[in-house]
């Protein structure tokens, strides 16, 4: 008898049903290095059940319906009252209740918080990278409330909180709250300071009525914001609840939602504030831009991890697909070529994510309250504890918006060839493939795209000395190693020796600041066959344009079976 037409023969199961977490080595690895070991095996159980959950079949559902049935604007009530709420799928607030459960809010004080949280949200966005806006901006809002010491004690406990509570309410009466952030404008988008929204001075000390709009809001259904207003004094940083203490709705008129290319599951929105929207002073006036500046630097790195999270998955599914997909006499993942293919990007994902983690692992050592535990490391940039709060500080104003700027540019060349893996199956929307795709262009244009990163490193090298030196200490570490990696930290050297017409040169410093850097954190603590790789390809010159041009003599088989996800 002829068999049926519709056997179906030669497909890769679903990548469902596995621990996000422990399947990630490089993930695991970092979490182990930068946590003291009296927080590991708490660390551990937390991320596996979290990873656990991120890899099941009904996570995973949750997130392709949060982006099938994306969030819908109710300006009005049945009775004509403006309400200015977003509404959203079901499977939307499963999803920030699991991340917010998960403690991916909490890093402030808690310790090793930072390292914890990061390898957390890295995990969580996996799933579904849309919801992990409010999460991001929710856990970044903190740095910018300390500012204001009554402002902070209303408002830290509820934004640090472990409960996911989605109505609108007065926040002391919420056991947790989001926050999100309203800085941009038409007509000056990351130069925020031609902002024209005004702050008028209300009779109360630090209160004040905001008039204007702001061209994109993150989060609108979050349960206050911070904004950047003119205020008589300058540019200020105000908090704007949606709900005031009596209850009522402060003035908060949601124009219209973004339709965005990807991030489909989040709102983003226009916002108008009509002169009686009450908001309350963070900070000084005219201070506004140093005041909000701690929320952004967090944020960016949240876009290091976020796009390391996109990448990782990206690669997973692919080489998920080539150890299951059979081609021409065999398996896609014995093919040399295709073995070429999935090295290469699984290089790119790991240098992502060791740099994601050694950042955050840089806030633990400045968060004076999260530096508890025991062990210590061998040197400063070891930060189980010991560490120099000062000088990692210094490495944070310089490598975050470098590795802002390198790691979100290399995720969608990462993501588009990883969906070329799995072929046509890649491009059909069931694979998931994608909406990973769609979703990797926002972290690149996200909190400055890449020209605002990049002069922004090159501000720093020519305003904080101490951010180059805590810089080369650290890829400093390294030398010896490797000549190729030596090479390249001279000819860094020379390139920074020269700041004449170094705005236009900005990327390019840029770009080799982030890949030296990350070749020195994969040749002290990844194997030797992801370092030797990364060297010869980022740093040595012996590498293509194109992913799938690593030299053929590397342990190319080593470096995929590293990244495969195991089920």
């Amino acid at each position: 008898m002829a068999a049926s037409t519709h056997t179906v023969t030669n497909q890769a199961p679903p990548l469902v049903g596995y621990d996000v977490f422990t399947s990630d080595r490089a993930l695991a690895e970092a979490v182990e290095r930068h946590l003291a070991p009296d927080l590991l095996a708490e660390a551990r159980d937390e991320l596996g059940l979290l990873g656990r959950a991120t890899g099941s079949a009904q996570v995973r559902e949750w997130g392709e319906q949060a982006n099938e049935h994306p969030p819908r604007l109710r300006t009005h009530d049945r009775y004509g009252r403006r309400v200015d709420e977003v509404l959203f799928h079901p499977a939307w607030h499963r999803l920030l209740g699991k991340s917010v459960s998960a403690g991916l809010t909490d890093a402030w004080g808690r310790p090793g918080g930072h390292v914890r949280r990061a390898a957390g949200f890295l995990v969580m966005s996996q799933a579904e990278a849309g919801h992990g806006c409010p999460v991001s901006m929710t856990h970044a809002a903190v740095p910018a409330l300390r500012a204001e010491p009554e402002l902070a004690a209303v408002w830290e406990p509820a934004a640090l909180s472990h409960v996911y509570e989605r109505e609108l309410r007065p926040v002391a009466e919420k056991p947790g709250a989001l926050l999100g952030m309203a800085m941009t404008e038409k007509q000056g988008g990351s130069d925020v300071r031609s902002n024209t929204t005004e702050a008028r001075p209300l009779a109360a000390d630090g209160e004040y009525v905001l008039t204007g709009h702001k061209w994109f809001c993150s989060a609108p259904m979050s349960d206050a914001f911070l904004v950047l207003a003119q205020a008589p004094g300058g540019l200020t940083c105000f908090l704007v609840p949606r709900v005031l203490a009596d209850g009522s709705r402060n003035a908060f008129a949601i124009q219209r939602l973004k339709d965005k290319l990807g991030n489909r599951s989040n709102a983003s929105a226009e916002v108008e504030f009509d002169g009686t929207t009450w908001a309350r002073r963070v900070g000084e006036e005219g201070r506004g831009v140093r005041t909000i500046m701690g929320m952004v630097a967090a944020t960016r790195l949240d876009c290091v991890l976020g796009s390391a999270a996109l990448m990782r998955q990206a690669v997973a599914q692919a080489v998920h697909h080539a150890s299951y997909r059979s081609a021409f006499g065999g398996l896609l993942v014995e093919k040399p070529l295709m073995r070429n293919v999935l090295a290469d990007l699984a290089l790119e994902s790991e240098a992502a994510t060791a740099l994601g983690m050694r950042l955050a692992a840089a806030y633990d050592a400045t968060d004076t309250d999260s530096r508890v535990g025991t062990g210590g490391g061998d040197h400063p940039a070891d930060t189980r504890g010991g560490s120099d709060p000062e000088q990692e500080r210094a490495l944070l104003r310089i490598t975050v918006p470098a590795a802002k700027y390198w790691v979100t540019k290399r995720c969608t060349p990462v993501v588009a060839e990883a969906l070329e893996c799995l072929g046509g199956n890649g491009y059909v929307e069931e694979s998931g493939m994608p909406r990973l795709l769609r979703e990797s262009p926002l972290n690149s244009v996200w909190e400055g795209s890449g020209n605002v990163q990049a002069l922004d490193v090159v501000r720093v090298l020519r305003t904080e000395p101490a951010a180059l030196d805590a810089l080369l200490r650290e890829v400093g570490a390294a030398r010896g190693a490797d000549h190729r990696l030596d090479r390249a930290i001279r000819g860094l050297l020379v390139e920074l020796a020269d700041l004449e017409g170094i705005e236009a040169r900005a990327r390019r410093v840029t770009e080799r600041i982030a890949l030296v850097l990350q070749g020195a954190l994969l040749v002290r603590w990844a194997p030797p066959e992801v370092a030797d790789a990364f060297c010869a390809a980022r740093l040595g010159g012996d590498g293509g344009a194109a992913f799938g041009t690593l030299p053929h003599t590397l342990a190319l088989r080593a470096v995929v079976e590293r990244a495969r996800a195991v089920v």
